[in-house]
């Protein structure tokens, strides 16, 4: 767990502000429960799960090597992204356990039809930046 300041710091990070809707996707018991708290402290709403039919502005996907097909969830999180969106894909960090390599999320965005635009140091956690390519947005 990260200090209260920290997670604010995160929540800066990753660009989420007071008027964002976020879906989060992979909650396990390992999350930042820290990070969390603070972007429904700083969106003043609770963080919408899977099951979530809403446009939303922030998919926050904490994702594990033991997860499975990292494209294939890409895929599944694009059809809620408002036209603006960006997809967090959180990893645990180098050297921790069910690490994924950045390589690997640089390639499966691609194939996805995403791109990496940049990444963020979150304590236990690294989070890479993916958004829809500005041609892709225009035909949806």
């Amino acid at each position: 767990m990260v200090a209260a300041a920290d997670a604010k710091n995160y929540v800066q990070k990753l660009g989420i502000t007071h008027d964002h809707v976020v879906q989060e996707l992979g909650w396990d018991e390992d999350v930042d429960d820290e990070i969390r708290v603070a972007i429904e402290e700083v969106t003043g709403s609770e963080l919408l799960d899977e099951d979530s039919d809403e446009v939303v502005d922030v998919v926050l996907l904490w994702w594990r090597e033991s997860d499975g097909d990292l494209v294939d969830t890409l895929m599944d999180v694009i059809s809620p992204l408002s036209d603006e969106g960006v997809v967090w894909v959180l990893t645990p960090k180098t050297g921790r356990p069910d690490h994924v390599e950045p390589s690997e999320i640089a390639e499966s965005a691609t194939t996805a039809g995403l791109t990496q635009t940049s990444a963020a140091n979150l304590g236990d956690w690294t989070g890479s930046r993916l958004v829809q390519p500005k041609a892709a947005r225009q035909k949806r």
